[in-house]
């Protein structure tokens, strides 16, 4: 435990050196470029195809501090693509795929629900939706009826369409396929495979969306006790009323109280989809009471473009949309709770 501990300090600082937390939204290529070379496209990657085989609380390490940033490069799905990639069992060319995305070719995989229709032999139409920064991809993985593929994104029948978002920290396409035929050798799994491949990479995807959710708190509660310290009224900073000082240590307590059961969370491997999920939608939740407290401890310059508060709210927002909404989940906790009483 003590040399796990080690190397996921080590994690945190390199990050932290790399992406100083004073320059919010960094330049995506750039970044890219140095999450590459970094190898934290390696981290969930088994040793055997090559990687460092971390394992998932090492890559919520990452994502919390990507958050904190509110990191334009996309991560979080091209580490979900690569995993996906790895699980694959019909793959053609699997090591090579391995070593391609690991070096920096990007291949995501989508955010939301893909609305399809169609089977292999007949073609698919329909849209994948959430697939961030799709221009800068060369492949998409996505879940079609009955299979998961590697889908080129300038092959035939493939149309990439921008989706304008409120969150400017991330770019979101849809793709929209007509009487797309996928290449055999590109499909990852089939059948009872790929509905198995779904299922693993799911809470993969719950806990790097709960990491980010909860560095990006962090940091909105950071800089707005700062904010605090240096704004005064009656000759007094602001951070010396005791009403502001209660806001404050409230939210604290609700991030730290939620970082505890992230990371209880990512170690423990019997945790269900659901408790990932859930985890997932109550992070999100609270970065968004966080970030709404933000814009009122600010005041009204915290609605103005030139401060940071709506930065940090809009990656909130769209947090809580991904990958399942807090709705969904606080209905799926509530239904295994009631199940897990009845036993």
């Amino acid at each position: 435990m003590g040399a796990v501990m080690i190397e996921l300090s080590e994690l945190r600082d390199a990050a932290q050196k790399a992406f100083p937390a004073d320059k919010l939204m960094p330049e995506r290529d750039a970044a890219w470029q140095l999450c590459a070379e970094m190898g934290w496209l390696m981290l969930e990657v088994p040793e055997e195809l090559g990687g460092l085989g971390l394992g998932r609380e090492a890559a919520a390490t990452i994502h919390y501090e990507m958050g904190r940033v509110l990191s334009t490069a996309p991560l979080i799905p091209a580490l979900l693509g690569l995993r996906a990639v790895c699980a694959a069992d019909g793959l053609a060319d699997k090591a090579g795929w391995v070593e391609r995305l690991c070096a920096g070719e990007y291949a995501p995989l989508h955010l939301l629900p893909a609305r399809m229709e169609g089977n292999a032999d007949q073609g698919f139409s329909g849209t994948i939706s959430g697939v961030f920064e799709a221009d800068m991809a060369s492949h998409v993985v996505a879940g079609l009826p009955g299979c998961y593929a590697l889908i080129p994104l300038d092959a035939a029948g493939v149309i990439v369409v921008e989706r304008p978002a409120w969150d400017k920290s991330r770019r979101l396409f849809d793709v929209q396929l007509a009487d797309y035929r996928p290449d055999p050798a590109l499909v990852l799994a089939s059948g009872d495979a790929a509905r198995a491949l779904h299922d693993a990479l799911s809470p993969h995807a719950q806990l790097a969306l709960a990491a980010d959710s909860l560095g990006g708190a962090d940091a909105a509660l950071a800089v707005t006790v700062e904010y605090l310290k240096m704004r005064r009224q009656f000759d007094r900073p602001l951070a010396m009323f005791q009403a502001l000082k209660h806001r404050c240590a409230d939210l604290k307590t609700l991030v730290v109280a939620n970082e505890a059961l992230l990371w209880s969370r990512a170690r423990d491997e019997a945790a269900s989809v659901t408790d990932l999920g859930a985890t997932k939608a109550q992070a999100a939740d609270v970065y968004r009471i966080v970030t709404e407290e933000m814009i009122q401890l600010h005041g009204g310059i915290g609605l103005t473009e030139e401060y940071s508060c709506h930065l940090f709210m809009k990656r909130a927002m769209l947090n809580l949309q991904l990958c399942g909404s807090l709705d969904h989940w606080r209905e799926a906790a509530g239904r295994q709770a009631l199940e897990r009483l009845a036993v």
